[in-house]
Order: C-alpha cells, then structure tokens, then sequence
C-alpha cells in the first residue's frame, strides 16, 4: 500500500461512520488528484434523482478515473465530499459506500454541505487524492 491509515485510541473509532482520522504517505510518492466526481453516466447524464444512487455512481467514477493512472479505490487517502442540502439522513448512504468499497481502512474524509452544485439535479460530488507507490 503507499499510505498508512491511522485512528488513534484517543479519538472516537470513525469507520462506521465512513473514514478515518488520518493518512500518512510517504516522502517520494506521487498524489493523484481526482476532480470532483458526481453521479453521471459515460455521457455525463445523471444516472438518478435518488441521493444513494447519485453517491454509488460517483465512487464508481472514481474508480474509473483512477484506473486510468493504474490505481484503484485503495490508493485513495482522502476524500472531499459536497452533499447538497446536507442533513443526518444522508450519512447512512455515504457511508455505507464508503464501507462497501473501502472495508475497515477507509480514508480520511471531509463532508461538507452546500446549497447547490453545478447543475440543479446534481447532488453528491467528491474530489478525491490518491497515492502511486
């Protein structure tokens, strides 16, 4: 792996709720810097109006913008995500994405809510950083 992903005992235990406290990589490692990913299809079509959708959607992107430098999902160490109209209930789907794809080493990640993203239908976008060993 080309990063180190670490909760500390001091701190709450993060990974049910979908990342972790802390990434660390090494000195020599390139980033891979993912723009912001959302729910689209191969045409730029949203795939769906429903929230859970929109996020599995955007993680597989992600996952597909990082094949295209030879690495996948766990050479992610951080996430940046964008929820528009951000309340509780919507922690549930990113996080059980995050676990789906992720298991128990999740990166570290922040949620941020926002009135709006680039278009109106648009409601789950994340930036992602990768590691290349």
């Amino acid at each position: 792996m080309s990063h180190t992903i670490v909760n500390p005992a001091g701190l709450y235990n993060p990974v049910p709720r979908g990342y972790s406290h802390t990434a660390a990589v090494p000195a020599g490692t390139d980033l891979v810097l993912v723009a912001g990913q959302f729910g689209s299809t191969t045409e730029g079509e949203i795939v769906s109006a429903d929230f859970a959708e929109q996020v599995q959607q955007t993680f597989r992107n992600i996952g597909v913008a990082l094949a295209a430098h030879g690495l996948d999902l766990s050479h992610v160490v951080q996430l940046r995500t964008y929820v528009v109209d951000h309340d509780v209930s919507k922690l549930g789907p990113i996080a059980g994405a995050v676990q789906e794809n992720w298991g128990t080493t999740p990166p570290t990640q922040t949620i941020i809510g926002v009135a709006s993203l680039a278009t109106p239908d648009v409601l789950f976008e994340v930036e992602a950083v990768a590691a290349r060993p």
